[in-house]
């Protein structure tokens, strides 16, 4: 038995890249699976294509279960359909794993309202609006008097942790999503939802854009950026044995897996009184100084 036998899982996005191998590894780990995906291309563009269809006959074949969605996650009415989707399917559901999303690359000086609200649309309204359905059920489940043991797992990126060059968007999008991950734990423990989020490292249709040679396979070596690297971390996100761990940003780089930090306390200087303007100035380069060197924004020197 798989350490996800018999639990019902959401995944958006999962017709392609991460979210496959998150459906497969799910499936694989025993757990019941709903393949959400609307079919567009990287920049949200619509096609004729159903990958989600295809990733449910590849999970049917191998002996799992699973079930095919096709609404808009960003879409209040659709986000509620892909959480029926999981009940009427299967009587329940156990977790959501948000990560549907595209980019729309810019230079800040580049970047139009119509492209900025495009990526937060799909990346934050996303991710609320299906998991916020999902906590409506559960809440309901755990009024009735009903055992809860859920999970959300949140999709952030090393660009929303430090910043991308060319992605304004994107890494604003992706900083919401860890943050609103530290809320939803805060919020949602009293109905046993656990809340983690990820920042992973992987060759997808939306990195090969930007990092295309940097992130290719090498002959002879571990394959650094395949996508199935980060699903046994989905896996046991989503499994009854990470019920006590919430609140946490994970970031995954082939074998490497990192708990992020994320903002903290550092250097501080109390004068015991209001400060005058230079004086202030003074004291921040001082601070400065002392702090620790932070990571550099992705795409700098």
């Amino acid at each position: 038995m798989g350490i996800c036998e018999g639990r019902v899982v959401i995944v958006t996005g999962a017709g392609r890249g991460l979210g496959r191998a998150y459906a497969l590894g799910l499936a694989a780990e025993g757990a019941r699976v709903v393949v959400n995906d609307l079919g567009v291309g990287t920049h949200g563009d619509a096609t004729t294509e159903r990958p989600a269809d295809e990733v449910v006959a590849e999970i049917r074949k191998a002996g799992g279960e699973a079930v095919a969605s096709f609404d808009d996650v960003a879409d209040w009415d659709g986000g509620g359909r892909i959480v029926r989707t999981a009940i009427d399917a299967f009587g329940r559901l156990d977790a959501v794993v948000n990560n549907a999303g595209f980019v729309r690359d810019r230079m800040f000086v580049s970047c139009t309202p119509e492209e900025w609200d495009a990526v937060i649309r799909v990346h934050m309204r996303g991710h609320f609006c299906v998991s916020r359905h999902a906590v409506d059920h559960w809440r309901a489940e755990a009024k009735a008097g009903r055992p809860v043991d859920a999970r959300i797992v949140n999709t952030s990126s090393g660009a929303g942790l430090q910043g991308s060059v060319g992605q304004s968007a994107y890494s604003a999008a992706k900083a919401g999503i860890a943050a609103l991950t530290l809320v939803q734990a805060a919020e949602l423990a009293r109905y046993r939802i656990s809340v983690n989020g990820l920042a992973p490292n992987a060759r997808t249709r939306m990195t090969e854009q930007a990092f295309g040679e940097a992130m290719q396979a090498k002959q002879g070596e571990m394959d650094v950026f395949a996508p199935e690297n980060t699903a046994p971390l989905v896996a046991w996100l989503v499994s009854e044995r990470s019920r006590d761990v919430t609140g946490q940003i994970f970031e995954l780089i082939g074998g490497l897996v990192r708990v992020c930090l994320g903002w903290t306390d550092g250097p501080e200087y109390d004068l015991g009184r209001r400060w005058e303007p230079a004086a202030i100035g003074d004291k921040i380069i001082e601070l400065l100084a002392d702090r620790p060197a932070p990571k550099k924004v992705y795409g700098t020197a």
